[in-house]
């Protein structure tokens, strides 16, 4: 398993499957082109999980990522939020996949990170630096405001910053990750939602750019030789 892969895995929705395939994973986190301070602390986190009741960290994964908008692993929408650009964006990277040999099921959304990971983790190494190079800034400010509020994902998308750069200098995130006021507090998604809730008419956004949901499709995925 690549280190893409395995960061993608560990990023999505820990399903009960993963707790099966602990071995592949404590083994793919001792990636020797890691350094070993890196390496000791992804096979920390690769134990952590495993040594956590799935219904706990399931609960702690919908805590961080699907609690408010500021930590969504869906990419586009820090980019366009819910503007329809986002729908002709999502268009554009399906057919990217699709050229590749990448099919989705229906149910899934082509932004959402751990499965960019996926598809990047199948192309050749530059490629996918490129990739990441391009939403650095984005996978940069998720782990300013993941270590912002000490959960040990930030590591993750640190290392995603790390491997797209070279280097990590988080300063200026972390900075604007504190000074941030939370979206995931109950009085905070109680206002979103009410917002939302009259939201409609001409201004509204098109169906296709509004997912109806940020939990991570389990349909898997087909790629084609």
């Amino acid at each position: 398993m690549s280190l893409l892969k395995l960061v993608g895995v560990l990023l999505d929705y820990p399903q009960d499957a993963l707790w099966q395939h602990g071995d592949e994973l404590l083994a793919a986190a001792d990636d020797p082109g890691l350094s070993k301070a890196r390496r000791a602390q992804l096979v920390g986190f690769v134990r952590g999980l495993l040594d956590t009741d799935p219904l706990d960290a399931q609960d702690r994964w919908l805590s961080l990522f699907d609690r408010g908008r500021s930590m969504s692993l869906l990419l586009f929408e820090h980019i366009h939020g819910e503007s329809r650009d986002r729908g002709q964006a999502m268009v554009d990277l399906i057919n990217t996949y699709r050229k590749n040999g990448f099919e989705l099921s229906a149910r899934e959304l082509p932004d959402y990170l751990p499965l960019l990971l996926e598809y990047l983790s199948q192309r050749p190494a530059e490629e996918a630096r490129d990739w990441l190079h391009h939403v650095a800034h984005i996978v940069g400010l998720l782990a300013a405001r993941a270590g912002e509020r000490g959960s040990p994902y930030a590591l993750l998308l640190e290392l995603l910053v790390e491997l797209a750069d070279g280097k990590l200098d988080l300063g200026p995130l972390r900075r604007r990750a504190s000074e941030e006021p939370r979206d995931d507090t109950n009085e905070e998604m109680d206002r979103l939602w009410e917002e939302e809730a009259v939201r409609f008419g001409a201004d509204a956004p098109s169906e296709d750019c509004a997912p109806p949901t940020r939990r991570p499709a389990t349909a898997q995925r087909q790629v084609q030789p």
